[in-house]
Formats: C-alpha cells, sequence, structure tokens
C-alpha cells in the first residue's frame, strides 16, 4: 500500500539517501551540494516537504519526495501569470530509481497541486531541466502551460504554471 504523508524529522536520512540516489541518472541536473540535508531540513520547517511511502513486509520505505518551496529567485521570474497569484512553487521532486515510470511523479504534483490550494494559492509552478525530456513528457499530462523559460543555477529551464 502506499500513501503520501507529510516528512517528519525521522524521515531525513531517508529523504537524503533518495536525493543521492538521483545523481548520475539521465537528466539529473542536481549535484554532490544539492539538495542537502540543509534543505531538507528548511523544507522540514516549514512543513513543505511530503513524501510517499509503500508499506513492505511491516516496514514503510519512502519511494518518492516532493517539496513546497520558497525561492524568492524563482518567484520573480517576469512571466508568471498575474491571475495565479500568489502562486506555489514544487520542487525537489524525486522518485526511487526502481519505482520510475510508474506515473508517481505525476501522482506527487497532483498532491501537491492540492496542499497548495489549501494553503490559499491560485497557481501553482515548477521548473524543468530543459535537458529533462522524460519529466517534460511525464508532466505534458498535467496540462501545464509553458509560462517561459530561464537560465538560473548554471542550468536552462523550462517553466510551467497551472491554476489551481
Amino acid at each position: 500500500m502506499r500513501q503520501i504523508v507529510a516528512a517528519t524529522r525521522r524521515d531525513t536520512e531517508e529523504i537524503y539517501q533518495l536525493y543521492r540516489a538521483q545523481l548520475g541518472t539521465e537528466c539529473c541536473v542536481w549535484n554532490e551540494d544539492y539538495p542537502s540535508m540543509k534543505d531538507i531540513a528548511f523544507d522540514l520547517g516549514r512543513d513543505a516537504l511530503f513524501v510517499m511511502k509503500e508499506e513492505q513486509q511491516g516496514a514503510s520505505k519512502i519511494i518518492a519526495a516532493i517539496s513546497l518551496d520558497q525561492d524568492e529567485n524563482v518567484e520573480g521570474l517576469p512571466f508568471w501569470n498575474p491571475d495565479l497569484l500568489p502562486g506555489g512553487e514544487v520542487s525537489r521532486l524525486a522518485v526511487s530509481v526502481d519505482y520510475q515510470n510508474q506515473g508517481i511523479a505525476r501522482e506527487m504534483i497532483r498532491f501537491a497541486m492540492g496542499e497548495l490550494a489549501k494553503r490559499g494559492k491560485k497557481g501553482i509552478h515548477y521548473m524543468v531541466s530543459e535537458n529533462n525530456k522524460k519529466a517534460v513528457r511525464s508532466y505534458a499530462h498535467l496540462n501545464f502551460t509553458l509560462a517561459g523559460t530561464c537560465e538560473m543555477y548554471g542550468q536552462p529551464y523550462l517553466c510551467y504554471e497551472q491554476k489551481l
């Protein structure tokens, strides 16, 4: 059985290992410095980190994570639709390599959309590496609109948004 729940401090190491497992995979722009334990602590401190857990033989395993981010650089991009503000950003989406291509990323984004709506946001936006064709194809099923492109953190990004 799988369920999406708010992450807790007890989940920190397992989330960190999930993030580390993404390094070196196709199209991953993360590096040894990002995301860090500090990013996890920041997300936990804002009640903004959620995980999908799967029950396996009486124990639960984290198979995905997503953050409701708060980044002034992203918020300040000039192309976000003003009718969708205040908006919320999703980031640090990771799915365990063993569980990819099962629709889990889309499920995590849908969950985040509901959570952002509960928090009074009018829209959702996210950035995905221009080179991450797999993610772009996956998220196309969610009917997001391409709002613009940017170069940030040394990478080219496609920036998507949607009304909640």
